[in-house]
């Protein structure tokens, strides 16, 4: 039983690890489908040959209007109807093939009939054998009797039998497609849980490590030594904060007012530890602009704690902008700092913005643009996020 395990495992890793975007690109596929009719050609040109006795020359006509005809249903099926007959439900795309199968069915049988014309009026014709003026005779039909309800039921057997090779292939090779592609979710699912426990544990070494809470510790205790009234405000913005980080944080989605309250502390907290001369600018949405809305928690931390890190410590930072707005079920988030003119873009971040991009993109796939600029004496980052499903 373990031993089948193990090989389960293995052929599923093998499987999911196997890039089918990568390997089957146009060209390959181009080369694939070709060969795939090279071979059916040959098949029926060796079965007229041998099984008819016909000449290599009727051989020939005969099976380029059968490899035409089945390419014209076959492309037409898979590539133009399929699509969008299973954008409906389940229920829907059955009864839809159902409906469309005599279609293809009478496809069939018009483009066999405009071949046995054309090659009619060319002078075509088989002269002996088993299919003795088989063409003239399908030429000398009219178009109703080509594609009558008789015929089409007495050819659709033929039809099916013709085509069931390539359809099976076709979704076989699909269903493959579509299980590696499910295997991968799967594993990013995977990565996604243990890179968010990564980052929490990240996280929380960042905010409440013994330095952040010493300073605002230290500006506790001299507010306090002064009776500001500010003291029972600062020990609520600390205590929402780190409630926020210990218990409110660790599910996928936050609703984005919570969200927006820890970052409104954390700024607040941040604040109290640099004198006027620093510019510090924030904007948030209502309360009633973030209803309904939720966010993948601490999306945007690190970008916020990078401008207090690198912007206002710097020797030359004296500013920092933060502003975040809902427009239409977009969040927008902006936010910029002053820099040392020395820094790099590289310096700044280093694994956790990598880390906000990876999440970004596990979340919230082809739904949002981040921008991280660094013009000259500044350093700017932009995210635009979808929030609307």
């Amino acid at each position: 039983m373990q031993n089948k395990q193990v090989f389960s495992d293995y052929f599923t890793d093998k499987i999911a690890a196997f890039d089918f975007d990568k390997f089957y690109t146009k060209r390959k596929r181009f080369l694939f489908h070709s060969l795939m009719w090279l071979g059916f050609a040959g098949l029926l040109l060796l079965s007229y040959r041998i099984a008819y006795h016909l000449t290599y020359f009727n051989s020939f006509i005969l099976t380029l209007r059968m490899t035409i005809v089945n390419m014209a249903v076959f492309y037409l099926f898979f590539y133009v109807a399929l699509p969008k007959i299973f954008k409906g439900g389940a229920g829907t795309a059955i009864l839809l093939i159902i409906i469309t199968f005599p279609i293809f069915v009478a496809v069939w049988l018009l483009v066999t009939y405009f071949f046995s014309i054309a090659y009619h009026s060319l002078g075509f014709e088989i002269l002996d054998g088993e299919l003795k003026g088989a063409i003239k005779g399908a030429a000398s039909q009219t178009l109703f009797q080509a594609i009558s309800v008789n015929r089409m039921v007495s050819q659709a057997i033929i039809i099916i039998s013709i085509l069931s090779p390539f359809f099976f292939v076709k979704i076989l090779f699909e269903i493959s497609k579509l299980y590696n592609r499910t295997l991968n979710v799967q594993r990013q699912k995977a990565t996604l849980e243990i890179q968010n426990i990564n980052i929490e544990k990240d996280f929380l070494k960042a905010q409440l490590n013994p330095h952040f809470l010493f300073n605002t510790l230290n500006n506790l205790y001299s507010l306090s030594l002064k009776k500001d009234d500010l003291v029972p405000e600062v020990i609520l913005n600390l205590s929402d904060t780190m409630s926020y980080t210990l218990y409110e944080s660790n599910t996928e989605k936050v609703p984005l007012s919570k969200e927006l309250e820890f970052i409104k502390n954390y700024v607040e907290l941040e604040k109290m530890r640099y004198s006027g001369s620093k510019k510090i600018r924030f904007e948030f949405p209502s309360e009633q602009e973030c209803s309904g809305f939720y966010i993948a928690p601490l999306l945007t931390f690190t970008f916020i704690e990078n401008a207090f890190k690198y912007g206002l410590k710097s020797k030359t930072g004296s500013l920092l902008n933060l502003d975040i707005r809902i427009e239409d079920g977009w969040f927008y988030f902006d936010v910029e700092n002053d820099i040392d003119d020395t820094r790099k873009m590289s310096d700044f971040g280093g694994i956790g913005l990598e880390n906000s991009r990876k999440r970004l993109q596990l979340l919230y796939p082809d739904k949002y643009k981040l921008q991280i600029q660094n013009p000259e004496g500044c350093f700017k980052v932009s995210l635009k996020l979808d929030l609307k499903n």
